[in-house]
């Protein structure tokens, strides 16, 4: 299935990239892909997912088509095809 995820702010800056989606195993969930995003990218690793709770790190928020993840199952969400997955800094704006 294919996965649109895009980093913003020092995320993006740090990755060298803006969008990280691709194509994934059905079944995938939230955690999966940011787990796999931190492997990809060294530099954030630990900056978006706090393993010791099981969720994200500090004030990250990670949507899914502009729902926070916190508001469905967390890092145990479920992704779908097609699905945009938005990782943000929370203090980051525009």
């Amino acid at each position: 299935m294919q996965i649109e995820c895009k980093l913003f702010g020092p995320f993006r800056d740090d990755a060298g990239v803006e969008d990280v989606g691709g194509e994934y195993d059905t079944g995938t969930t939230v955690g999966e892909l940011l787990r796999g995003l931190e492997a990809d990218h060294p530099t954030l690793e630990g900056r978006i997912v706090d393993e010791s709770a099981d969720t994200t790190a500090g004030s990250t928020v990670v949507t899914i088509n502009k729902k926070n993840v916190k508001h469905i199952d967390g890092l145990a969400t479920e992704l779908s095809e097609g699905d945009t997955v938005r990782i943000v800094p929370s203090v980051y704006g525009g």
